[in-house]
């Protein structure tokens, strides 16, 4: 099973596909993650890539596309994987289709979009807050600490970290908005999209996103998940 999951920040893309890795048990793949562990490791690509983060630079896509494709050549990945965070353009959705299909005689199965409402994903980011000490993080709402502006491990002080701000957030939409919705459009014309209600409940959004996988996900998860079999999955056009 080879996933895309596509979604705005804090639209729960990382929670779910943690819990298809479990289930499936094949890889969750982040381009971020392999930027920075490539970097971490000094790898031939993490040098390469090293000098455009240090510029303040993007990372070219060729870059990012060639440790996709390392990571991808796992024996773990053998039997599929979930892309998180990559693509984020067309251009780039349109490399991966032609690595996949070229080197590995392979196609996208599904790609999973989630859709949140804006207000929702700013409540969700501006609500957290991190423990400057131990970097646990909490939810003003969904999550609090025992007590207010403390952490609950380790007694250390709580804050809103600027990415999580809501200028900085509703930035972040902005920019999602004009660069990655039209991977929407891309997927549609593949005819390989399923729109996700990311709302509600995190059992709910879950068994959602296992009656739209249908037949790709084990029999045993798919019996695990109430409701799951009265959706119908999407119909990939190939």
């Amino acid at each position: 099973m080879r996933l895309v999951l596509l979604g705005p920040p804090g639209a729960g893309k990382g929670t779910q596909a943690r819990m298809l890795c479990e289930l499936a048990g094949i890889p969750q793949i982040s381009s971020g993650d392999l930027l920075r562990a490539a970097v971490h490791e000094q790898t031939p690509l993490g040098a390469e890539a090293a000098g455009y983060m240090d510029r303040g630079e993007l990372v070219p896509d060729d870059l990012v596309l060639n440790l996709i494709d390392n990571r991808l050549g796992a024996p773990d990945a053998a039997k599929g994987f979930i892309l998180d965070g990559f693509p984020r353009s067309v251009v780039q959705a349109e490399a991966l289709r032609a690595m996949l299909i070229k080197r590995r005689g392979k196609i996208l199965d599904r790609v999973i979009a989630f859709s949140v409402p804006d207000e929702e994903i700013v409540r969700r980011i501006s609500g957290r807050r991190t423990c400057k000490k131990c970097g646990a993080m909490y939810h003003l709402v969904s999550e609090p600490p025992k007590k207010p502006g403390v952490c609950d491990q380790c007694g250390g002080e709580l804050y809103l970290r600027e990415d999580d701000s809501e200028p900085t957030v509703r930035n972040r939409l902005s920019v999602y908005n004009a660069t990655t919705r039209p991977l929407l459009d891309y997927y549609g014309g593949l005819g390989i999209i399923v729109r996700i209600d990311g709302t509600g409940k995190r059992e709910d959004v879950d068994a959602r996103i296992i009656a739209a996988l249908g037949e790709l996900m084990p029999k045993a998860a798919r019996a695990n998940r109430q409701g799951a079999s009265q959706l119908k999955p999407a119909r990939p056009r190939r």
